[in-house]
């Protein structure tokens, strides 16, 4: 009997094993409502295919004449949806998806050259307005001081539920690059006094680097420059929370509005670019 069990139990382990190795392995950077599509990318006939980008964007086709037609009409809704690159994932069942390149994808990097003529604005290889704000200590900073790091720059506030929803997931990978000085993480908030954001953070045991954009209140829409100019929340921020990177010339390499799922994902995207933006 005990021969019997430990046979039934090694052949029950043999074919967990066998299943996780054929399952594909499920897209990064989607949240709930991706991972559906994606299930039913995979029941749907073929010739099928699936793309994602950063940041959750994805699009998916089936029914077409050809494998190649399949993952055009993918890549194509894909784009439709972001500013970011689409690639490919997967291709009539199979994954095809290029794991080593997907943390690449922000690059190439700008050059001095190029980034030297970039202009302002909220697009892809674009520069963010030269936000003033203070650091926790009260020091005075600037957005155009930091260029030499990687800067993800995040807009939120203590009143905003997917913002609060977030902040623990965003910790998570502020402490997997604590160690990397290149890398700056700059918390601005928004319509509220740094005061209550730093007492709410302080109550959920969030430990993160808030930074206070000067914000008088509720009624305050605007967000400091350099100069003493300010600039209207929602010229940067379409809606909160609202996340930047910027490249180590200070350019935007990724934007995001609305939550982020599983920030953790975007660490090797944020190491990729500290090892090679600025060069």
């Amino acid at each position: 009997m005990r021969a019997t069990i430990g046979l039934v139990s090694l052949l029950t382990l043999a074919a967990s094993v066998v299943s996780a190795w054929a399952a594909p392995a499920l897209p990064p950077h989607l949240d709930a409502a991706g991972l559906a599509e994606y299930r039913a990318y995979q029941e749907a006939p073929e010739h099928r295919a699936f793309a994602i980008a950063p940041g959750g964007a994805w699009g998916w086709s089936s029914g077409e004449a050809t494998a190649a037609a399949a993952e055009a009409a993918a890549l194509a809704t894909c784009r439709r949806q972001t500013a970011q690159r689409c690639v490919t994932h997967g291709l009539d069942g199979r994954t095809v998806f290029d794991t080593a390149g997907w943390p690449r994808l922000w690059g190439p990097y700008a050059d001095a050259a190029t980034a030297a003529r970039a202009g302002v604005g909220r697009a892809s290889g674009r520069r963010l307005p030269d936000l003033a704000f203070k650091d926790a200590e009260g020091r005075s900073r600037r957005l155009s001081s930091l260029r030499g790091k990687v800067v993800l720059l995040h807009f939120w506030g203590a009143w905003c539920p997917p913002c609060r929803q977030e902040m623990p997931e965003l910790q998570k990978l502020h402490a997997a690059l604590a160690g990397r000085a290149d890398v700056a993480f700059v918390l601005l908030q928004a319509r509220e006094k740094f005061e209550v954001s730093r007492q709410w953070a302080a109550r959920q045991g969030i430990a993160l680097p808030l930074h206070d954009s000067g914000s008088t209140g509720e009624d305050d829409d605007g967000f400091r420059l350099a100069g003493g100019r300010t600039v209207r929340d929602r010229e940067i921020a379409g809606r909160f929370p609202t996340t930047y990177v910027l490249d180590k010339r200070g350019l935007i390499v990724f934007a995001h509005v609305g939550p982020v799922h599983d920030w953790r994902q975007y660490e090797p995207f944020l190491r990729d670019a500290a090892e090679r933006s600025g060069r």
